[in-house]
């Protein structure tokens, strides 16, 4: 018994001129099959300030195809915030996210749907492989996810990105967080609702190049560790304790060397140095946390918009998806 639905897919895009033929081409055999089987689709593309001609290539097509809107943001505002700019402009009842390089299959999507079928509000999709990525990439992305997992108490699962479908009661949910520094790995997991995954062979990206080279890939973890915990602060804490543990130990090892032993209390530089520099190395480490969450605190009262959108193309025949509003 099929299932009638309305389904939008929203694909952030920086600077993808190379790979956007090549989706709108492997896109197009899985958006008939879900079409037949579950009816309309919307395919909702962020433009996120890219320099090249990826916003010439999403105009065009989306001229091209009713069911392509082209959402163009002002400036770029970085992968997280183009992502929520385009589940916010979604309008189908269920709303998948998935990368514009091809590494996350369109084939996939009809399971995602599947799932939603069977009463889940969120399904991850979960890579069993990751293509030709690095042993490095694979192992630090391992101890990430483990990591975000402890220290934040939310089952963040291992080996997902943000290749997901939502239903519309989630993406409410989800839309009410206006976090400045988001992570919407840990996000979605937190908003709660019956949630699974399916799994899959991650592809290699099939043109152009990586936007998320390590300092991003740094970027992007240190904000999921902050978004979601303060164990970094603990982290400092407990440090300064430890530090002043061993330097109360050091203070009595001397005076106990000095009456037992009759050594001099003045023995050098050395050890006053040592000091010196292990507590103005902590300070600095410790103030370096604070002023962190402070900046990210200053940011968020400044309550300014997470992104801002130029320009919007649609089509004059485009469908529109049903919002089902959550009851």
């Amino acid at each position: 018994m099929l299932t009638m639905l309305s389904i939008s897919i929203v694909i952030p895009v920086y600077n993808e001129a190379p790979v956007l033929p090549l989706l709108f081409a492997g896109l197009a055999g899985t958006l008939a099959e879900l079409e037949q089987a579950h009816g309309p689709v919307e395919l909702v593309l962020v433009n996120d300030g890219s320099a090249d001609a990826s916003w010439d290539l999403i105009r065009t097509q989306c001229q091209r195809d009713a069911r392509y809107v082209g959402v163009n943001l002002s400036r770029n505002f970085g992968h997280q915030r183009a992502l929520a700019a385009g589940l916010e402009s979604a309008r189908g009842e269920v709303v998948i996210s998935m990368d514009a390089d091809l590494q996350d299959p369109p084939a996939v999507l009809p399971q995602l749907v599947a799932k939603y079928c069977e009463g889940y509000d969120v399904v991850y999709a979960t890579r069993l492989t990751r293509g030709k990525e690095s042993w490095g990439k694979r192992i630090t992305a391992n101890i990430f996810y483990r990591v975000i997992e402890k220290v934040s108490g939310v089952t963040v699962h291992k080996d997902t990105g943000d290749f997901r479908l939502m239903s519309r009661r989630a993406l409410v949910e989800l839309s009410r967080m206006r976090e400045v520094h988001r992570f919407l790995r840990g996000m979605v997991p937190w908003i709660g609702f019956p949630q699974t995954q399916v799994f899959y062979d991650r592809g290699d990206r099939q043109a152009g190049e990586t936007h998320y080279p390590l300092p991003k890939m740094l970027a992007l973890a240190f904000d999921g560790i902050a978004s979601m915990s303060t164990a970094p602060l603990r982290l400092a804490y407990l440090l300064c304790l430890l530090l002043f543990s061993v330097f109360i130990g050091y203070i009595m090892w001397v005076l106990f060397d000095h009456f037992v032993y009759g050594s001099e209390l003045v023995q050098g530089w050395t050890s006053l140095m040592s000091a010196i520099t292990i507590f103005g190395t902590i300070e600095l480490l410790m103030f370096g946390i604070f002023g962190e969450y402070l900046g990210r605190t200053y940011e968020q009262v400044k309550q300014r918009p997470l992104y801002i959108i130029a320009d919007v193309e649609r089509s004059a025949t485009s469908p529109t998806p049903t919002r089902s509003e959550p009851s």
